[in-house]
């Protein structure tokens, strides 16, 4: 067997279509153009990096972005005035706090201070209260996290019953994609550094989302054959014979999980596009609720 190779990059680039076409009937309609702000405190080259490909993919849907950048020793105070200005700008429909934030700031406070209706990353702690307790429903879900659940129904995977594990139990990632599974009527197990004979945990999972941060962790005989593999890490390792002296890889050993796996995510051009991509649908969703709202 040889898995199905799970293509992000096309499905995230069909999102993407699919934005820009709504954006611009809604300028043909004589709408309000969407608008992103983002924050990013302190000069972290990766984050610097995420924050331009944010801004370069607004501008290739149509979006409007409102950079805000703060020096790395910026007070609580003023980063929480930042995001208030922001909350009040009509402009502005979606609210992005680039994480993480400097060690000396109160990452929960700051996110806390963004309005619930402008929270495009999803990760207020009203929204994700919401997304963790039965009969409500957040106004946003984090990004990746969906698109993870994007890719799983693009690949025909079957949730209902089936068992799923959550390898990692980040807020960013672990936990909400394991509350998404719960809500999709998955039987969900979250594993972590302290599972015992982690394994025979993976070993039982018909869909494994891998999100550990550990490169190629994750051994082809850790899988049950035809387990749908969803590898939401990106690690670089050193490699003499690449161009630059390094390649990225995931947290599973792709080349052997592909031969046990029936559908697999590729490292890169798997989850990685998809963050984006969502980040541009609910910043749209954001201008449409606004819209909605008067």
């Amino acid at each position: 067997m040889t898995a199905h190779l799970i293509d992000g990059k096309q499905i995230a680039a069909e999102i993407r279509a699919d934005v820009k076409r709504k954006v611009e009937e809604r300028a043909q309609a004589g709408l309000p153009t969407p608008g992103l702000a983002t924050v990013l405190v302190g000069d972290n080259p990766a984050s610097q990096v995420y924050v331009r490909s944010k801004q370069k993919m607004c501008a290739e849907v149509g979006i409007r972005s409102f950079g805000h950048t703060l020096r790395a020793d910026a007070s609580q105070s003023e980063v929480e005035a930042l995001v208030r200005q922001l909350n009040a700008d009509p402009e502005v429909d979606g609210i992005l706090v680039q994480l993480p934030l400097p060690a000396h700031l109160n990452e929960e406070r700051v996110l806390s201070a963004i309005d619930i209706t402008k929270d495009v990353d999803g990760f207020h702690p009203l929204n994700i209260g919401r997304l963790a307790q039965k009969g409500r429903e957040p106004l946003f879900v984090p990004c990746t996290p969906a698109g993870v659940m994007v890719l799983l129904q693009k690949s025909g995977a079957r949730l209902a019953g089936a068992n799923a594990v959550v390898l990692g139990r980040s807020n960013i990632v672990g936990m909400p994609v394991a509350l998404l599974l719960v809500r999709a009527d998955a039987t969900v197990t979250i594993c972590h550094s302290k599972t015992r004979d982690l394994p025979a945990v993976v070993r039982q999972a018909d869909v494994l989302v891998a999100a550990i941060g550990k490169p190629e962790m994750v051994r082809g005989d850790w899988l049950k054959p035809g387990a749908v593999v969803i590898d939401v890490g990106i690690n670089r390792v050193d490699d003499p014979e690449a161009p630059k002296g390094s390649r990225l890889v995931g947290d599973v050993a792709f080349e052997e999980a592909r031969e046990v796996a029936s559908a697999i995510t590729p490292v890169p051009g798997g989850v990685g596009p998809m963050t984006i991509a969502i980040l541009l649908q609910n910043t749209l969703r954001a201008r449409e609720l606004a819209d909605a709202a008067g």
